[in-house]
């Protein structure tokens, strides 16, 4: 199947997990009986972010209901939310599925992002206090690299980038980013041997954080702005066609 949606395409045959939705009881405790669509919206956009729910994997509403324990309504609310965001897709004779984007998603998730982070990057000032987020998920990915974990390593640079923007202090620029990170692991399914193409930016991620733990915010702003240019590239050039 190929089905485009604006540049969203999905050429999935279907989810690889005999059923990829039963890992979602786990996040019934965010869900509380007062929850709003919004609130079922950020669980699945995270799900997606973490990498557990797949491009294409189809999102039915009652197995869904069942396992986030909330209404059929506020279902149906949430996953119109997260097409309108271009995460998930409407496919004909498949419902709602994961989406997997196409190439100018990825020019336009990374033009975003040299906004994004390198601003937040130069609202930050120096010392652990700011930092720590960022070395933990250096060390992360560092850790995940040496088990030889090419999920773990990507898993590790979705929390840098994240914690990235969250120096900036702004709850929208912190929803925003969930967004971006969201499309972007989705991107990164579409990689061949996605887990390796992380590898080189560990030291990119390293050589930011650094720059900032030494108190030039500009100087790790620059420096990433190169990285996430390089990235794009880099991307770019590894993805299938449409």
């Amino acid at each position: 199947m190929n089905v485009l949606y604006g540049d969203v395409v999905d050429t999935s045959p279907g989810p690889v997990d005999a059923d990829p939705l039963v890992g979602l009881a786990a996040a019934r405790g965010r869900i509380t009986a007062a929850s709003t669509a919004d609130r079922v919206a950020d669980v699945l956009r995270s799900e997606v972010a973490e990498g557990r729910l797949r491009s294409g994997t189809r999102l039915p509403e009652q197995p869904l209901c069942d396992a986030l324990a909330v209404s059929r309504n506020t279902v149906r609310e949430a996953l119109g939310q997260l097409v309108a965001e271009r995460v998930l897709a409407r496919v004909p004779h498949r419902g709602v599925v994961v989406a997997t984007p196409g190439v100018s998603t990825v020019r336009d998730v990374y033009q975003a992002r040299r906004v994004l982070e390198p601003g937040a990057l130069r609202l930050a000032g120096p010392g652990p206090a700011v930092t720590g987020a960022l070395r933990a998920a250096v060390t992360e990915g560092e850790r995940a690299a040496a088990a030889d974990d090419g999920d773990g390593v990507g898993t590790a640079n979705q929390h840098f980038h994240r914690a990235v923007v969250a120096l900036a202090g702004s709850p929208r620029l912190d929803q925003q980013m969930a967004l971006l990170l969201a499309e972007m692991r989705l991107v990164f399914h579409r990689v061949s041997g996605a887990g390796d193409f992380h590898l080189p930016y560990l030291s990119g991620n390293e050589a930011v954080c650094a720059r900032l733990e030494a108190g030039d915010p500009p100087g790790a702003a620059d420096l990433l702005t190169d990285y996430l240019h390089r990235a794009e590239a880099d991307l770019l050039a590894a993805l299938p066609p449409d």
